[in-house]
């Protein structure tokens, strides 16, 4: 039976994905190996060391259920600090320098280095019917409202989308990690991670954005392996719950009780955690739909990313849920339609286009239109071209633009809604 480095060693030298199953599956009943593979691809298992060492000066060998029971010791923080840094020392000098930088350094970072995922080693495993797992980590993810419009009715809690870094901070033993929604660790946030590491917290999970004045500088600085600069970072949390319910997938509180506990919560927050503005609006009546469409507005002259709508009475899930929909801001403007152009392809003879123009908002546009339009709405309305010369046209799109000329503006995705009218010059 190989060592478990050898078998990392032979992991890294091929990059065939092929290969890489056909090793794990000679190799996959070895207990150490399965043991080690675990500690170091499960993302909630974590040692809360940042630096470990390489070996220079190889010791005589270290037996796995000693460096098991120190790994242990780490991850239950138990040891930290000093006596952490000391308890290492003491782990690579009785290691072999091999065995020590292969295998048992690469499970303390979380990381094989050699091209094997959770995903990988889940995939054999199943191929061979065994039992054997690495967790794989999963947190709430949305649905595109825009699919799914029958999902949005009766009361639903309403929030703006930040443009921001997804993290979601675990809180263990009085220590926060953060996490991206894939689950890799992020490491250049330690003023949130101190601001989430309270005995309070312990065996909760928080779920937001990070934040910063300048997104393109936050993205640049998220992975950067030394001298990130992330002071003015913050945490913008729109969820929170137990340990216990996210890691079983599903929480107990539906999506206004776990509102109201984080609000509760946010009493004892730090300047470096903002809870995300939001609103409960009731989609089945008048007030809500002018509601939602003035926090629509609001989204794109704030600069948000959009909307997400979530029904109060649905549940955090581990997965892609209904209970979460995001909406993409959009802007409606309303313009006169000055000449159709006709459809080219399998358009030919149908409508292809209206040429509108006209001022919105103080702003004067021209462009063309051409998306929106169903196969019956074109032939229709390239039967009636003559007469919808003059008539106004409501457009919808994602965001203003300026022309290329620079002397008017333009929209970005435009998309036909509907006439306003029935006559020339008519707004209604």
């Amino acid at each position: 039976m190989q060592d478990p480095w050898e078998i990392i060693t032979e992991l890294e030298s091929n990059n065939s994905r092929l290969f890489k199953e056909s090793i794990i599956e000679k190799n996959i009943n070895n207990k150490v190996f399965q043991d080690g593979i675990k500690m170091c691809l499960d993302p909630l298992v974590t040692f809360g060391v940042k630096q470990v060492p390489e070996n220079i000066n190889s010791g005589d060998g270290l037996d796995w259920n000693i460096f098991k029971k120190a790994a242990n010791q780490l991850k239950e923080r138990k040891k930290t600090g000093h006596a952490a840094r000391d308890l290492i020392i003491e782990l690579i000098e009785q290691s072999t320098k091999v065995q020590w930088n292969d295998w048992y350094r690469r499970i303390l970072i979380k990381d094989l280095r050699c091209g094997v995922s959770e995903k990988t080693v889940n995939n054999v495993a199943k191929k061979m019917n065994l039992q054997f797992r690495v967790p794989v980590f999963s947190c709430m993810l949305a649905h595109d409202g825009a699919k799914h419009p029958k999902k949005i009715q009766g009361c639903c809690l309403v929030e703006y989308k930040y443009d921001g870094v997804r993290v979601i901070g675990i809180v263990k033993n009085g220590k926060a990690t953060l996490y991206s929604r894939n689950g890799k660790i992020f490491h250049n946030f330690p003023h949130i991670e101190n601001a989430l590491s309270k005995t309070e917290y312990n065996n909760m999970v928080f779920d937001g954005e990070v934040m910063s004045d300048d997104f393109q500088a936050l993205m640049k600085q998220v992975y950067r392996k030394s001298g990130a600069n992330t002071d003015d970072a913050y945490l913008a949390l729109f969820d929170m719950l137990p340990l216990k319910e996210f890691n079983s997938g599903k929480s107990l509180l539906n999506t206004i009780e776990r509102k109201e506990e984080l609000n509760k919560m946010s009493q004892t927050f730090n300047e470096e955690i903002k809870l995300v503005d939001y609103e409960i609006i009731n989609f089945d009546e008048k007030a809500g739909q002018v509601k939602f469409s003035t926090m629509n507005k609001e989204a794109l002259d704030k600069g948000f990313e959009g909307l997400m709508i979530k029904p109060t009475k649905n549940f955090y899930e581990c997965k892609r849920s209904h209970a979460w929909l995001k909406i993409k801001p959009f802007i409606e403007v309303t313009l006169k339609v000055i000449d159709i152009q006709e459809g080219t392809g399998k358009h030919a003879g149908k409508l292809g286009a209206f040429n509108v123009e006209g001022e919105d908002d103080d702003r004067f546009f021209s462009l063309s239109v051409g998306s929106g339009l169903t196969d019956e709405d074109r032939e229709r309305f390239w039967k009636a071209k003559d007469k919808l010369i003059g008539r106004l046209v409501e457009i919808r799109a994602d965001a203003i633009t300026k022309s290329i000329e620079g002397e008017h503006y333009s929209l970005r995705f435009p998309r036909f809604k509907n006439f306003r009218g029935f006559k020339e010059d008519e707004k209604i």
